[in-house]
Formats: C-alpha cells, sequence, structure tokens
C-alpha cells in the first residue's frame, strides 16, 4: 500500500503553526484538533519544523512554565523526516520505528500535503489483513 492511499482515506488535511507563535498558542491547536502533532510552517506549505506533544512535556520538565510564552521554533524539531505519497506504507513503518517518531508529513514537489500518523499506519495494516482474511475465507468456501 502507498501512502497517498492513506492520505485519500484521511484527507489532506495539516495543521500547521507560525515558528513565531507561542508553545501556549501551539497547545491551544493541539486540543482544538484532538491531535499530537503540529507541522511548523510559515506559510503552510513549506516545513519548517515540527513540534509534538512530547516535545512540550520535555521542555517543560527541562525549563520550567516560562515556555510556554516562547516561540514554538524553541522546541520544535528542525531536521525533518518526510515522506512522499508514492512510498510504500509497510517502508514508512520501518522508518517510524527505527526513528521513533509518530508523525511524518507528506511533501510532493516540495510542497506539504499532507501527515501521516503511527495510528494511521496501524489502521491501515489492519484493513489490509481484514482484506486478506475476507478473501482466504471466500477462497475455502467455494
Amino acid at each position: 500500500m502507498l501512502i497517498g492511499t492513506i492520505l485519500r482515506g484521511k484527507g489532506s488535511d495539516v495543521t500547521t503553526v507560525a515558528p513565531e507563535a507561542t508553545v501556549l498558542d501551539l497547545l491551544a491547536k493541539l486540543a482544538e484538533h484532538n491531535i499530537g502533532a503540529v507541522v511548523v510552517s510559515a506559510d503552510g506549505a513549506t516545513i519548517d519544523g515540527i513540534v509534538s506533544e512530547r516535545d512540550v512535556v520535555r521542555r517543560l520538565h527541562d525549563r520550567g512554565a516560562a515556555i510556554l510564552a516562547e516561540p514554538v521554533s524553541s522546541i520544535m524539531t528542525a531536521e525533518v523526516r518526510t515522506v512522499g505519497p508514492g512510498d510504500r506504507v509497510d517502508e514508512l513503518r520501518k522508518m517510524m520505528t527505527t526513528h521513533r517518531v509518530r508523525h511524518m508529513p507528506v511533501v510532493e514537489d516540495g510542497r506539504l500535503v499532507g501527515i501521516v500518523s503511527i495510528g494511521d499506519v496501524v489502521k491501515s495494516a489492519i484493513e489490509e489483513l481484514e482484506t486478506e482474511k475476507a478473501s482466504l475465507v471466500d477462497y475455502l468456501h467455494r
């Protein structure tokens, strides 16, 4: 299965936050959209970084509540791994496991076109298994 297949099913909407937005603004977006990570982007199309709820928790522990007023750029991960819609989901699963990331932006022609979470990857694996099971059951009952 390709990553583009997942995006067709879930949609390509990506919540972004500007690098200069405060961490408190970021937390509001995470809560409002019930998500675990946001792409940091000045223009909504290019990627400046990514920031997750885990990043916030770790920085709160390290630096205290003062980070809530700091810009998102001060806590984001600037080196962002990305995938393309034509990449395979099984390779993405390996990459997420190896690099211990839960969210991967999807980029096509240098532009942000979606984001895939570990939940999306697990859901796609379950759907593939269910389809395979149905085919096998159908084959056995012929």
